[in-house]
């Protein structure tokens, strides 16, 4: 018989039992969606997610002045890419956000060793595209710690640019993860991998619009200056557009993986609609999909995913108030 190991937290059965429940914890749609991958795509979508949760954390962090957050993002980075020991990122990060609001991101920061260490359970490929995915995001957001203005990013173009460090280079990552399981979509992606980036950005442009009346209540801006909202929806449709075309490209026998694309998809559709809606609104709870609307589109996925026409009839009609913007 085995002896037990010395440090529970390093038995790689718990380390897991940890992400699941740290993943529901800190995001209710990520924790729906990612649980339908297969089981050896779901431990490695969930840790990058939880990576990218704490580059967003040090993001979030309203105390915290741009060159904090530049120190704190590169401290992280290191880590991840085993410049440096993980501990010359967790102490002084907690240090940092010794006032930060959200109890569960905090502990997510402090079990960063228990994250890292289920990264490096992964295949090397795997591993090297998380740290590719990582590296682009952290890089990318501290180049924009210092544009939080309440007047919003330059252009459409910085926009873009910002939507792609986020969420695009996200869609590259899970494109990756999943040509390596899936021969067929592979094949079918080549010379279409701009769809990937579409699906990220789209997923980002809702979350950004969601949650615009909090960034204006602490003076910052995640919208081009000089943009309408009717103008960010039309392109965020086209965006929503592209990201089906891709859905399109994973084959029916991948249920697992369309279903998680598409119920993502889903939600950002029917939240931008409601957005579409809307004249005004001062709080992104007003445009927040209720728990029954979430549930009911979740079982939906369940047999709308086995055909293409029914994923069509959907979007069409769920994205009837969204068109009326194009």
């Amino acid at each position: 018989m085995s002896n037990p190991p010395k440090h529970p937290s390093e038995n790689p059965s718990t380390d897991l039992v940890y992400q699941k429940a740290i993943l529901s914890s800190v995001s209710r749609t990520f924790a729906l969606t990612i649980p339908l991958l297969p089981p050896a795509i779901e431990k490695v979508v969930g840790n990058t997610y939880l990576l990218c949760r704490i580059v967003d954390t040090i993001e979030d962090a309203a105390d915290l002045n741009p060159e904090t957050k530049q120190h704190l993002s590169a401290l992280f980075l290191n880590a991840v890419l085993e410049k440096s020991s993980v501990s010359s990122f967790v102490e002084p990060c907690l240090r940092a956000l010794a006032d930060y609001g959200n109890q569960d991101e905090l502990d997510l920061i402090a079990h960063t060793p228990t994250v890292l260490r289920i990264l490096h359970t992964c295949s090397k490929e795997d591993q090297q595209a998380v740290s590719r995915c990582v590296s682009i995001m952290s890089e990318g957001m501290s180049r924009f710690h210092g544009k939080q203005t309440e007047a919003g990013l330059q252009d459409l173009n910085e926009f873009e640019q910002y939507c792609y460090v986020v969420a695009g280079v996200v869609g590259e990552l899970l494109t990756t993860i999943f040509s390596k399981h899936s021969p067929k979509f592979a094949k079918n992606i080549r010379g279409q991998e701009a769809l990937a980036i579409a699906f990220g950005q789209a997923l980002q442009m809702t979350n950004i619009l969601k949650d615009s009346p909090e960034d204006k209540a602490r003076g910052v801006s995640w919208k081009p200056a000089n943009m309408r909202q009717e103008q960010l929806l039309k392109i965020a449709y086209q965006k929503l557009q592209d990201s089906l075309r891709y859905i399109l490209l994973i084959p029916k026998q991948d249920k697992g993986i369309r279903r998680f694309c598409f119920l993502a998809f889903g939600l950002a559709v029917m939240t931008l609609s409601k957005i579409a809606k809307q004249e005004d609104f001062s709080n992104k709870n007003e445009v927040k999909l209720s728990r029954n609307t979430v549930m009911a589109f979740y079982a939906f996925t369940q047999f709308a995913v086995r055909s293409d026409t029914l994923m069509n009839v959907f979007f069409h009609i769920a994205s009837q108030a969204l068109r009326k913007e194009v």
